[in-house]
């Protein structure tokens, strides 16, 4: 089914910060949407983020309407699309409307799962992991750890990992972080691994460690172990983990230089037991266009059995805009990628087997969506940046079918755009809903 749903700014946050809604972003405020997931059950889960910061605003501030903020939100929806709660968290400045501290773990390229049971499960890195409760009332658990940084202190703490994937059969796809990945002094994403076993409010299983980005992390000490994160039977860390790494299995198709500082996309299910995972090489200032990428099928084993295949370095290249997202439908054994040039289907194979040209008229509104999601009843969830909408466009059971599908959403969309329009009345693609149930987490 073909839905629109609005990114809603609950309106007591609106009122009391007194946002203008029509001032420009350059001004120092905005809206980001971070990802998009959807439950079994047909509910949809969406987070993003409100925040405004102004340069000449000291931290004492007292003024709702002139002191900085920042907030991730959370919003539940029902499996028509209609707004159900929204829940506050991770508050970014401590000023002085004493705002209180927040029970999710905050942090870097925060992400969405359904776990089995139904909790929600907020991921970011470095492997910081938050359980919530499905009606977003409350947090079931933290998995929290600071990251160690260089020349700083190590503290402990209770980790879990920096993003997860749930498999058809409940397993978790994991991305876990280490010290020293590219000689780096912090954690970055590094390994990829799996868990058999449910993550709950009370346990967290291990996760076995099935590939990685470096396979040499430099000046590890013996507190870099994750006793989590195993490897042959012993913790990841210092000279313990997967070999050959991804690098290393890239490396004899191009200069071996060209991987270095390259970055570990999240990996998705392609089923239970094929995983495809992004490796996308360094980006510069001055433009990334044309450098590599790959989009790797690693088995749970760890072995590298293919790609997916299709793609050009620089007439598709994701870097133009950094659409680094690549989802996939495990129950239908398919994968997509949607960037400034094109959206991307391809088989259980790797096989490319629709490509829809962003530079033709029909499908050049793709350009303003980023794919986030596929969802268990197979339809992908797409997030407009700048009108703050979410589209769900059912996949037919033909990839060739996919163009006609898609020209169907987006047209599908422009009438249910204007019919929210109608019902809301936003302010510049700026949703305010005054009767959502807030939650503060």
């Amino acid at each position: 089914m073909i839905r629109t749903l609005p990114l809603p700014l609950p309106g007591s946050l609106v009122d009391a910060h007194r946002i203008d809604l029509s001032a420009l972003y350059s001004t120092g405020w905005g809206v980001d949407a971070f990802d998009v997931t959807a439950a079994p059950s047909g509910e949809i889960y969406a987070l993003y983020g409100v925040h405004r910061y102004t340069w000449n605003v000291g931290d004492d501030e007292r003024d709702p309407a002139l002191a900085n903020f920042g907030y991730r939100l959370l919003t539940r929806y029902s499996p028509d699309g209609v707004p159900l709660a929204t829940a506050l968290c991770c508050p970014a400045y401590r000023n002085g409307l004493g705002e209180a501290e927040s029970a999710v773990a905050n942090g870097d390229r925060m992400t969405l799962a359904v776990l089995p049971d139904g909790a929600l499960a907020v991921s970011a890195h470095p492997d910081r992991t938050t359980l919530i409760a499905p009606d977003l009332s409350s947090v079931l658990r933290a998995y929290d750890a600071p990251g160690r940084q260089a020349f700083e202190e190590f503290v402990p703490g209770d980790p879990f990992a920096g993003s997860l994937t749930v498999t058809p059969s409940g397993r978790l796809l994991c991305v876990t972080s280490e010290y020293g990945v590219h000689r780096y002094g912090s954690c970055i994403a590094n390994i990829v691994g799996v868990a058999d076993d449910p993550l709950t409010a009370d346990a967290k299983p291990t996760v076995r460690a099935v590939a990685s980005l470096d396979p040499a992390p430099a000046h590890q000490t013996e507190d870099d172990l994750r006793p989590h994160v195993r490897h042959r039977g012993e913790p990841v860390g210092l000279d313990n983990r997967p070999r050959p790494s991804l690098t290393e299995l890239l490396t004899p198709d191009t200069d071996r230089w060209r991987w270095d500082q390259s970055k570990l996309g999240r990996p998705t299910a392609l089923s239970d037991e094929t995983f495809v995972v992004p490796v996308f090489a360094r980006t510069f200032r001055g433009g990334s266009r044309g450098q590599p990428f790959v989009f790797a099928l690693v088995d749970d084993q760890g072995e590298m059995t293919g790609r997916l295949h299709g793609l050009h370095e620089y007439r598709d290249s994701p870097f133009t805009g950094f659409c680094f997202n690549v989802v996939a439908d495990p129950h239908r054994h398919r994968a997509f990628h949607l960037n400034r040039y094109g959206l991307y289907a391809w088989n259980a194979d790797g096989r490319l087997r629709a490509r829809l040209d962003t530079t033709t008229k029909a499908f050049k509104p793709l350009t303003r969506f980023t794919l986030t999601a596929c969802t268990p009843a197979g339809e992908l969830l797409l997030v407009h940046g700048k009108q703050h909408l979410v589209l769900s466009v059912p996949v037919p059971d033909e990839l060739g079918d996919l163009p006609a599908a898609v020209e169907d959403a987006l047209r599908a969309y422009a009438r249910q755009r204007t019919a929210l329009k109608k019902q809301w009345a936003p302010t510049d693609w700026h949703w305010v809903a005054s009767d959502l149930p807030v939650h503060r987490l």
